[in-house]
């Protein structure tokens, strides 16, 4: 199974721009071969606008159509990074997964909310996992702030996932916190974790890039830089098999002592 990251600078407010921006990095990562291509959090807006209400999608429509219609055209399975999504009235970072037959599979809206940056104050906080499957694995995708909360991905891991998605807008000057966060999720929920950010400038934020495909030994497979770039790597998912065998966390939990 081969897995590509598209790390994009959003443009800043620029909703048609950005559709098409995403539509050329799933071109041309299906011209490389991807059978799962992925995007980044908030490709519609960025993160975020001061008027993104007015800029977000109408019940992820526009986004279900396009991802969907994407999917089929380029033969790929695409984990929609996120949108802006306004539900019945209410504003939510969300999440579409589409399978290649144009199929949405998961939909996810950001538990999270990164109050620091005041996203609680304009966005609602979802409240279930997202767990899919694509080619008859299980998957699970959470979004940016969400990889701080062990808990949260452990749940995603207790639920069969093998791969777990995490595309964001991670910002400088914490792109050590990016690294070594989605390695730990990695390592300790041993699950392939794929860490897709943006790049470029929005507003105040300046996102560090730095995304990554990760096995389950935390070893780093692909890695980007700071620019704009699209990153491919083959998962073999016998290694999770090994891993588990080897070093059998799951096995060895007390679930009985931890009281969370």
């Amino acid at each position: 199974m081969k897995i590509a990251a598209v790390q994009a600078a959003i443009r800043y407010g620029d909703v048609d721009a950005n559709y098409h921006i995403a539509d050329q990095a799933i071109e041309a990562a299906a011209a490389a071969e991807a059978d799962i291509v992925v995007l980044s959090e908030l490709w519609n807006t960025s993160f975020y606008p001061l008027n993104v209400y007015d800029l977000a999608d109408e019940e992820g429509k526009r986004t279900k159509a396009f991802l969907s219609d994407a999917a089929k055209r380029y033969h790929v399975h695409i984990v929609g990074g996120s949108v802006a999504n306004k539900k019945q009235g209410k504003l939510y970072n969300s999440t579409f997964v589409v399978d290649k037959t144009g199929e949405v599979v998961g939909e996810y809206d950001k538990v999270h909310l990164f109050t620091p940056g005041k996203e609680d104050m304009v966005f609602t906080a979802g409240n279930h996992l997202n767990i899919f499957e694509l080619d008859g694995v299980k998957m699970a995708s959470i979004i940016c702030y969400d990889v701080r909360f062990g808990e949260w991905v452990r749940m995603a891991a207790l639920a069969g996932a093998q791969i777990l998605f995490v595309p964001a807008a991670w910002p400088n000057p914490r792109l050590g916190h990016w690294q070594i966060l989605n390695q730990a999720r990695a390592i300790e929920n041993q699950m392939f974790v794929v860490a897709v950010n943006s790049c470029g400038q929005a507003g105040e934020y300046q996102f560090c890039g730095g995304s990554m495909i990760i096995d389950p030994w935390g070893k780093v497979l692909s890695q980007a830089d700071g620019r704009e770039q699209i990153i491919t790597s083959d998962v073999d998912l016998s290694v999770i098999k090994g891993i588990r065998s080897s070093i059998n966390v799951f096995r060895d939990r007390r679930p009985e002592l931890y009281h969370l």
